[in-house]
């Protein structure tokens, strides 16, 4: 899995992202997860994007932003993955409006620079 990662496999860097969020064969590491889950959010895969954007929400491997936690689970909502829809439902109470339009400003860029200009 690891050397298919490296290689930049997004799914196999999607699912060691998962591995370390888990502690899953694997020593649990947040930081790891992190790393992990954006090279392959940064590909496009929208498991690794809700992944990141729930890593957000809860401030695990990153500081705590429900703004990113929002625009990383509206840019793998836009690619049909519903739990996404869901958190990003649930971090979109958390903003005020003006953060709210920032958040949606910052995915559509996210999407429209081919999930390089995310953050």
């Amino acid at each position: 899995m690891k050397a298919r990662a490296e290689q930049g496999g997004a799914v196999a860097q999607s699912y060691l992202g998962i591995m370390y969020s888990m502690g899953d064969g694997v020593a649990q590491n947040d930081i790891e997860a992190v790393k992990w889950a954006r090279l392959a959010a940064e590909q496009g895969f929208a498991g690794a994007q809700y992944l990141l954007g729930v890593m957000y929400a809860n401030g695990e491997g990153v500081t705590q932003s429900d703004l990113k936690a929002y625009v990383w689970c509206s840019v793998a909502a836009a690619q049909g993955h519903a739990e996404a829809a869901e958190a990003r439902d649930g971090s979109r109470d958390q903003l005020s409006q003006s953060a709210l339009e920032q958040a949606q400003a910052l995915a559509a860029r996210c999407l429209e620079s081919g999930f390089k200009a995310c953050d």
